[in-house]
């Protein structure tokens, strides 16, 4: 499970930005094309945060659409895969916009 080393290296990045203190809450941004699953994210956070300044902080998942632009019609077109056609004009050459997303957005720490 790639999600369990992927929530590792969430937990050190929250570390080395708290400066020492104690990690209340964060908020990470995962895409929807982005092949991490947020259910299995929150699965090992809890057990990867054991014993750390992150033990017991809040996470908030925030879950980023995928979002394309189409390279024929230049619209906008959501995505649910990486290589979704275009629902304006169906064409396969799709750029994906957003959806790609892995990111700390914030991390609340105690004073």
């Amino acid at each position: 499970m790639h999600e369990m080393s992927i929530t590792q290296g969430i937990i050190e990045l929250c570390l080395d930005h708290a400066g020492g203190r104690r990690v209340s809450s964060l908020d990470i941004e995962i895409g929807e094309l982005s092949s991490v699953v947020p259910e299995a994210i929150e699965f090992c956070f809890e057990a990867c945060s054991r014993d750390t300044l992150l033990e017991g902080a809040r996470m908030n998942i925030i879950r980023i659409p995928g979002m394309g632009r189409c390279l024929d019609c230049c619209q906008e077109t959501p995505l649910t895969e990486i290589y979704g056609s275009c629902t304006e004009c169906g064409s396969n050459r799709v750029t994906i916009v957003t959806g790609e997303e892995l990111r700390v957005r914030e991390i609340e720490v105690d004073d």
